[in-house]
């Protein structure tokens, strides 16, 4: 088995970089993963995993070696791992995989499909509670319009809590993705303040799109005037708007409700 104990070893340094540039993940299609648990997600929901790396002190071979499967095994020290891994807590154990396909057209859904659909959210930490709650909910897909981060920034990685890798998820343009939903037959309905039903009054039990935009700027023009509906949650306070992720939420699961779920 191979031993790296060096963080001027060339394998590292370019792991670093994975862990740092998006511009090495792309080039490369490949992405670290950190703990066991994301590991073994990502494995259950088919990503190739090249290479795991681990810290004898806190990960015993044996575990590594379950989880390495047909990849290679690499036995790092604790300055190596140190220079590597993104949390504190990492069970000791990194992995290299490959990246999936998020084209639009390599989705599959269902024959009754609800969707999730995020445009340009930039907050790798609500664009991981999004996942989250797409997991929880068990949506068929996750789209995101106009993507502003890399899906496999370590953020995002981290803050999904391995749900980047139990969701189906594809990204494009807003204009592709209008096209691709009218294509399929899914009515849209998109979260605005803008000509705008009270969100409970529609219904979901069709196939349906629910569009969130940014706590900022909300949805660009584009989406409303092509929504089936604009759809609003009415607010009480002060304020008129809401995590991004929250209000998803809301929308999401009211979906679910009407569908019996």
């Amino acid at each position: 088995m191979k031993q790296i104990s060096s963080v001027q070893n060339p394998f590292i340094k370019s792991l670093v970089l994975l862990q740092e540039k998006a511009k090495a993940r792309k080039q490369t299609g490949t992405f670290l993963i950190e703990g066991q648990r994301e590991i073994s997600i990502a494995i259950k929901g088919g990503y190739q995993i090249e290479t795991v790396l681990f810290l004898p002190e806190i990960c015993t071979e044996k575990e590594a070696y379950q989880l390495a499967q047909n990849a290679e095994l690499i036995e790092i020290n604790k300055e190596v791992f140190q220079k590597l891994a993104y949390r504190d807590t990492t069970e000791g154990i990194l992995a290299v995989a490959k990246t999936k396909s998020t084209l639009l057209s390599d989705l599959q859904l269902s024959e009754n499909p609800l969707i999730l659909v995020a445009e340009a959210p930039e907050k790798p930490g609500n664009i991981g509670a999004l996942l989250r709650t797409a997991d929880a909910a068990n949506l068929d897909a996750v789209i995101i319009a106009n993507p502003k981060s890399d899906l496999y920034n370590p953020n995002i990685v981290r803050s999904s809590v391995g749900c980047l890798f139990t969701n189906q998820i594809a990204t494009g343009t807003t204009a592709e993705i209008i096209t691709f939903l009218k294509e399929k037959n899914i009515s849209f309905y998109c979260a605005t303040l803008q000509n705008s039903n009270g969100y409970h009054l529609e219904n979901y039990t069709t196939p349906t799109a629910l569009v969130v935009g940014t706590e900022a700027t909300g949805l660009t023009q584009e989406w409303r005037n092509a929504a089936t509906q604009n759809i609003i949650i009415p607010m009480q306070g002060e304020i008129d708007s809401m995590n991004v992720s929250v209000a998803a939420a809301i929308l999401i699961f009211e979906a679910k409700r009407q569908r019996g779920f």
